[in-house]
């Protein structure tokens, strides 16, 4: 529901209003009206512009890109439709043991410093190219993703201790996914190289 735009709030607090923070502040940390790292979405507010997609949106816009051009399967290469489709797959699966170990796999591999790459590069091209480039998005998803890896552990000892858990399975979900990782990475990097800019 965060990704749809409801706002996490932690319990007992106020919708949050922007607390004096410029501009340049919000892109870095995240507008409080819109984002919060800590919380839940259970009894807070729906945000058309706290949307996950909206923000991607605000991305392209300094870049000539626009709603036609983002987050459309056509426009996806083999590699990231590979990674996508198996996301569907592995989070996805009817066997729920496949699912957890696909959901432990990729939060962790985003918590090991992936949000931290990419927010470090980006603002390396906001600096030097792109000085209206909006951050939001990458900044706060750096923030957010020691959660997930937090959380993701507290499931894990849960399954674990399931008399029902299946470790080939767990095991096996978290290996196709990191695969299809590795899928979609290769083939960026590929494209690179090749400068298959399309």
């Amino acid at each position: 529901m965060n990704e749809l735009g409801v706002v996490y709030r932690k319990p007992n607090q106020a919708v949050s209003s922007t607390g004096g923070k410029s501009d340049e502040q919000k892109d870095l940390e995240g507008d409080p009206e819109l984002v919060n790292i800590e919380g839940t979405v259970d009894g807070s507010i729906y945000r058309h512009r706290a949307a996950h997609y909206e923000w991607m949106l605000g991305v392209g816009e300094p870049l000539g890109l626009g709603y036609n051009d983002l987050g459309k399967r056509r426009h996806g290469t083999k590699s990231t439709l590979y990674f996508c489709d198996e996301l569907a797959r592995t989070y996805g699966a009817e066997d729920p043991w496949v699912a957890e170990g696909a959901s432990f796999a990729v939060e962790n591999w985003a918590a090991a410093g992936f949000w931290q790459d990419l927010e470090d590069g980006l603002v390396k091209i906001k600096k030097t190219r792109i000085p209206n480039l909006r951050l939001a998005f990458f900044t706060w998803h750096n923030r957010v993703e020691g959660q997930h890896a937090g959380h993701v552990m507290e499931e894990l000892e849960e399954a674990y201790f399931n008399p029902e858990f299946d470790r080939a399975k767990f095991f096996q979900g978290g290996r196709e996914i990191l695969e299809a990782v590795a899928a979609f990475w290769d083939g960026l990097e590929s494209d690179r190289v090749n400068k298959n800019h399309e």
